[in-house]
């Protein structure tokens, strides 16, 4: 099995509203979670109780696409409001992120470093001394994980930051993104995703569902094609409204009747009758 690590603040962890969008369930897409993989569902990156939709199950789904019937994990190891000063290499968040990863990689190959963050960092002049501490923590990164050429993946701040809301105090954000575009430009094997056209939820800081599901095919788009992603895909319209159509496996329609059921949803009478619909459909 493949894997791919979650890194940075509360948009890469994903606060997109669960009901705007169609769910991902996919048998192929795995979350480690206390030292398991575990078939994905969201929220997987669950950093808080108020966690949400973020690009990583569009970027799994999307690579499940390309590789018919193998699997994937992800890594799920950012933290919302975390600062640059809190990914030091050193620092608990990182020491957190290189544990989690090294134990997936005793049964997975470590493929690739999702990283977005800098809202925390978009204000009082953070940004003069950001591109050295991003550069030290990819460097620390790599070594630790043994992985000198591993792709680092690098988001964009939503463009719509500095206005309203929460997003109101990231007034800097456009000195940042110029950094995470320069470090992505000059560093080996390091792709920039733009946020273009992406729109953010009332809060004004965090990108809503749609637009996450969008960012996430971006992300791998870049890890796929090994290139810099600078603008709106052709596809991504059109794909959320396949992927909302796609019809489950046998395996994957139990998983939901059995949340479902967990969840309080269905009575165990119900559920009984729905698992031997789907044992006979299947």
């Amino acid at each position: 099995m493949k894997s791919v690590l979650l890194i940075g603040q509360s948009n890469m962890a994903g606060r997109g509203f669960i009901e705007d969008v169609p769910p991902i369930y996919n048998e192929h897409i795995h979350m480690l979670r206390n030292g398991r993989w575990q078939t994905m569902a969201e929220p997987l990156n669950f950093d808080r109780h108020i966690s949400g939709v973020g690009p990583a199950a569009s970027f799994a789904q999307a690579w499940t696409e390309d590789h018919q019937g193998e699997s994937i994990g992800v890594i799920p190891c950012a933290e919302g409001g975390s600062s640059i000063d809190e990914w030091t290499i050193d620092g608990l968040l990182t020491r957190h992120a290189i544990s989690e990863a090294k134990f997936a990689m005793e049964t997975s190959d470590l493929v690739g470093i999702l990283w977005h963050q800098g809202e925390s960092d978009s204000y009082g002049e953070r940004y003069k001394t950001y591109e050295d501490k991003l550069l030290s923590l990819f460097k620390h990164l790599r070594e630790e994980l043994n992985a000198p050429d591993i792709p680092i993946i690098i988001g964009e701040l939503g463009h719509y930051l500095g206005d309203v809301g929460f997003g109101k105090s990231a007034v800097e954000y456009k000195q940042i993104n110029q950094i995470l575009s320069k470090v992505a430009h000059t560093e080996k094997n390091c792709y920039f995703v733009t946020s273009k056209g992406l729109t953010a939820n009332p809060d004004g800081i965090h990108i809503d569902a749609v637009s996450q599901r969008k960012f996430g095919l971006r992300y791998y788009e870049a890890f796929s094609k090994q290139k810099h992603v600078l603008d709106v895909l052709d596809v991504e319209h059109e794909w959320i409204e396949k992927e909302a159509k796609r019809e489950l496996t046998k395996n994957e329609c139990i998983f939901v009747e059995s949340m479902k059921f967990a969840l309080g949803q269905l009575s165990f009478e119900e559920f009984s009758i729905n698992i031997s619909t789907i044992n006979e459909s299947k």
